[in-house]
């Protein structure tokens, strides 16, 4: 079923918050309960993005109604649906990164000063729909399924929304804001103010165990942007073979 093994740990523990999600949804009323649960899970939730992220580099499952399925419980939790990363990162981002002119997830202005990191999250989160749509349209059948799914999962939150207005809020609707908020404010130290010329010197690296446990190695930035196909349990070992074309100044050791 899994293509990778690694991939049950995360996908088990992600399904387990969805389905408390829903019980709280059906069985709780209490706005402040509600409420604390949105607050005590913006960082856990905000991890998820980095899950998603993986999943849409590298399909989960090998049974593509599965992947959807996977796609729109994820979406409930970042606001990120089917093929919005495909489009907006694999096909854009990836490709681009080393040009802040065409990058979908530019940290440079126009006049080509340095965003600071509310602007650029803000200018990254209110766009990547937009900018996913527009990459799409050299591939369209990537495209139309983005459309669909979005489509879907919009109708789904609007449902729930409406049948339990306050338990949609919270367990839907703000989640999904908070991690496409979270999700963009988290890349902007990936590649901000790096040179763009030379790929080992245009991303920084987290090697904290604890960090990447809860990313699925998202940390081995460099290494994922030399071989974006490369499983997220494979990239320690990526990351060893070129650590030495990587400058010391681009690695650190932070738990967040």
């Amino acid at each position: 079923m899994f293509r990778y093994s690694a991939d049950r740990i995360p996908v088990t523990i992600i399904l387990a918050i969805t389905s408390l999600d829903f019980c709280l949804y059906f069985y709780v009323e209490q706005i402040w309960l509600l409420a604390a649960f949105w607050v005590l899970m913006i960082i856990p939730k905000g991890k998820i993005g980095a899950w998603n992220h993986h999943h849409q580099h590298t399909p989960t499952f090998k049974k593509k109604p599965l992947n959807r399925l996977l796609e729109i419980f994820y979406a409930l939790h970042t606001g990120v649906t089917t093929n919005l990363w495909l489009l907006h990162h694999v096909l854009g981002h990836h490709l681009n990164f080393l040009d802040q002119d065409k990058d979908e997830s530019r940290w440079q202005r126009k006049s080509g000063e340095t965003m600071g990191e509310i602007e650029y999250t803000l200018n990254v989160a209110s766009t990547a729909h937009l900018r996913g749509y527009n990459v799409g349209k050299r591939f369209p059948k990537h495209q139309s399924k983005f459309i669909i799914y979005t489509a879907i999962t919009i109708l789904i939150v609007a449902l729930l929304t409406w049948y339990k207005p306050m338990q949609g809020l919270f367990l839907f609707v703000l989640p999904m804001l908070c991690g496409i908020l979270l999700t963009s404010w988290a890349t902007y130290e990936h590649h901000s103010d790096l040179s763009t010329e030379n790929e080992f010197e245009a991303s920084r690296n987290n090697l904290n165990r604890f960090y990447n446990i809860t990313t699925g190695n998202l940390g081995y930035h460099t290494a994922h942007h030399h071989k974006q196909g490369v499983h997220w349990s494979r990239l320690p070992d990526l990351h060893d073979e070129i650590k030495d074309q990587i400058p010391d100044y681009l690695i650190k050791y932070a738990a967040l």
